[in-house]
This record gives C-alpha cells, sequence and structure tokens, in this order.
C-alpha cells in the first residue's frame, strides 16, 4: 500500500458535508478539518496495483461541494 494526502478545498458551506461524504465511502483512513488554503485533509493507502490517479478520481473526487484537491504522493517513513 502506498500512502498519499489529500488535501481538499471545499465551495463555502459545504465542507461539513465533502467531509461525511467522504468518510462514508471508506476510503481514507484518517480526516481532519485544518486551516490555510485548503479545509479538509486526509490519509489515504493506496493498493501498490493501483493507478493513484484513477484511484483517487473514482473513489473520492466525484464528491460534491469539492473545488480543489491537492495530492501529496510519500516515498520513505523515518
Amino acid at each position: 500500500m502506498r500512502c498519499v494526502f489529500v488535501q481538499f478545498r471545499c465551495h463555502p458551506g459545504k465542507t461539513y458535508a465533502v467531509a461525511d461524504a467522504i468518510w462514508d465511502r471508506e476510503v481514507v483512513s484518517e480526516m481532519y478539518s485544518t486551516s490555510g488554503e485548503y479545509d479538509l485533509i486526509a490519509k489515504v493507502y493506496v493498493p501498490d496495483d493501483a493507478d493513484v490517479g484513477h484511484y483517487l478520481t473514482e473513489r473520492l473526487f466525484d464528491v460534491p461541494g469539492i473545488s480543489r484537491t491537492l495530492t501529496t504522493m510519500t516515498f520513505k517513513a523515518f
């Protein structure tokens, strides 16, 4: 499994609805509300044999209320 972090910017007033919809899909292992440019951050484990872009697009990015995402790939745990 590969660990990636996905940040979500939500349309105004939609953060809680977006968070609930993401959590209900049972794809993320952790999710937090954040301050700054993005409203939410989620930790996602992508199967080794899956394409990260397709995996995230098919499972998360069609949630209504998301205006932008930022995906950060991870490489080595220290």
